[in-house]
Parts: structure tokens; sequence; C-alpha cells
């Protein structure tokens, strides 16, 4: 029995192109010559014709007609683009190019303006977020005004997601993402709706860095989501850069605006970072007292202020130990005999 291969159909990458368009300020008092004339000589051909002939000027009357609507078409070429805006062309399904320059420009009456595949994000995610256990109604169509997209930086502030770390602690993690649209054509035809797609690929992206770094407390040398602030915004933004790229999206910056325990373990943790900075407390303490005794005992020898034979160099020892190691004030008790007594 023979088995077919199936073959995986990849879709092609689009890239921007500059598109050129006409000056508005230059197109405007032609289109208004244009429709004014048609009007004129629509009155000249009714008027003159009924007069000379009773009868209007046909061929004068249908060209004054085309030429009327000519000019209300063309009313539908200006468009306008602020600062940081852009426009994407499309021509009976064509990608002809974007406009990137901002102004008053006129361009083909017929490119598209009219709907686009766009979803209404924002209602679905108000629907989700309403705690409704009805089910969510389906996404309305949204109208893409010409295809006009915002060049600007914007902000991604992401909520509060609940995932685990390296060793499997549950942990609550956010972050917010700067981002601005690079290529236009990626952004339009690549993928459904470019908005949510920043919004969805954060999320994965903020999942899978939290799986692959400990939250605190790693080996030696290994960087943690505490520790390493920078080094983990800067392994967000890569990997966020790596999945925004199908998207025309440039990441600019990503970094970590919260990171907690989750409340079901974080009395335990905060017991455990307490126990560990009393141990590393003790340990300096311990470290330095040592440090102090040897001073001492080397001091007194090599100044020979007093011979001290093995077993009186320990009781000194003992002592100072107890008064630099001792948590509450010491009361030295005064030795009214003799060394040995």
């Amino acid at each position: 029995m023979k088995t077919e291969l199936m073959k995986v159909e990849t879709t092609s990458q689009n890239r921007e192109r500059i598109a050129t368009v006409q000056s508005g300020w230059v197109m405007m008092p032609i289109n208004i010559i244009v429709i004014l004339g048609s009007i004129g000589l629509l009155l000249y051909a009714i008027i003159d014709g009924i007069k000379s002939y009773d009868h209007p000027h046909w061929i004068l009357l249908v060209f004054a007609i085309l030429s009327e609507v000519v000019g209300l078409v063309m009313l539908r070429g200006f468009f306008t683009l602020q600062p940081n805006e852009a426009r994407v062309l499309i021509l009976f399904g064509a990608y002809k190019g974007t406009v990137r320059h901002d102004g008053f420009h006129w361009g083909n009456p017929f490119y598209l303006g009219g709907p686009g595949n766009g979803i209404n994000w924002q209602a679905r995610l108000q629907a989700q977020s309403s705690g409704s256990h009805q089910p969510a109604p389906v996404p309305e169509q949204v109208k893409m005004p010409r295809y006009k997209i915002s060049l600007r930086t914007r902000n991604f502030n992401g909520d509060r997601l609940k995932v685990n770390d390296k060793r499997g602690n549950p942990i609550e993690i956010a972050a917010v993402v700067v981002w601005k649209v690079q290529d236009t054509a990626q952004a339009v035809f690549d993928v459904e709706d470019y908005e949510n797609y920043v919004r969805v690929q954060s999320e994965s992206a903020l999942r899978h860095l939290a799986n692959a770094y400990a939250y605190d407390n790693g080996e030696d040398n290994e960087v943690t989501l505490r520790s390493g602030v920078d080094e983990v915004s800067h392994a967000l933004r890569g990997e966020l850069q790596a999945r925004l790229d199908k998207a025309g999206v440039l990441v600019e910056e990503a970094r970590l605006t919260h990171l907690a325990y989750a409340p079901e373990i974080a009395q335990a943790m905060l017991r455990r970072q307490q126990a560990e900075a009393v141990i590393a407390a003790r340990q300096k303490i311990v470290h330095g007292a040592v440090s102090m005794v040897d001073m001492a005992l080397k001091e007194l020898a090599e100044k020979h202020v007093v011979q001290l034979d093995d077993e009186r160099r320990a009781a000194m020892v003992s002592n100072l130990m107890v008064v630099l190691c001792a948590e509450s004030e010491v009361h030295p008790v005064i030795n009214t005999g003799s060394l040995y007594t």
C-alpha cells in the first residue's frame, strides 16, 4: 500500500515597499475644476441645446455626467497622515506599497479602504474578564480605516501570570513590553491581528522565560529572576523579537514589572529567606570574631605583653568569642585573684 507524502505549504513573508502618491494640495484644485466644469458643461448642454435644437446636446450631456462621476470618485483618493503614521495601499487585492510621509496626499481612489478582517479583541477581552459563565459573543469585525497603521512606540503592560519557575515553585510574574511596527506589510498581511499577536506572544514568551530561570538562590554563578535583572530582561527581549519578527514588530525594551512567590507558598519562602539571612549573618560574625581573636593573640605575642600557656590561651579565645559573638550585652567579671585562681 502506497503512502502519500503531505506537503506543508508555508506562507510567504511580505516585505514593505515605499509607494509614491500625489500631493493632495496639487490634486485638490484639479478635482474642484473637474466637478465645477462638469456642472457648467451639464447646464450648457441642456440650456443651449434646448434653445438651438429643442433638445439637449446629448454628447455633451453624457460627457458632463461622466466627468461629474469621475470628479466625485476622485474625492475618495484624498487622505491625510499624521507624523509616525503610515497607510498600506491595496488595489484589487494586490499590495502596491506603503506611504510613510505625513501630510495631505492623493492616491488611486480604488485603493482598498473597506472593512478588513480585523477582530475586536478589546470586546473579547472584556467579555472574558467579566467572569460571566455565559458563552462569550462572537467578536465583531472591525473596519480598518484605509489600512492606516500607527508607527508610534507603544507599551504593552501585561497582566500578572501565575507560572512555575525552573525549580517548580509557583510564582507571579508580569512584564512591560515597549514595541512599535517596523514593517507595515508584515503587520497587515502575515498575521491576523498584529496587536493581539503581540499580546499573546508576549505572555507566551514570559511563561517560557519563567520556566527557564529559578526565582532566587541559584547555584554558583547561576542567573536567577531576582539577581539577574539585566540578563533576564535581555533574554526576554531577544525571545520576543524572535517571535514578533513575523509580524514586522520591533521590540525596543522588555522588563519585568512584578515578581513574587505565589500566595500559597509566600509565607514558607519568607521564613526560608529569613533563616538563610540569619545563617549568613552568623557566618559573617564568626568569621570576623575569629580574625579579631587571631589578631589579638598575635599582637600579645609579638609585643611580649604577657606569656600564655595553651590552657590560658584557650580560655582567652573562649572568652573573646563569647564577647564578640553574643547577641546581648556582655557583663564582664573582674578576677581579683591571680591568673591561675
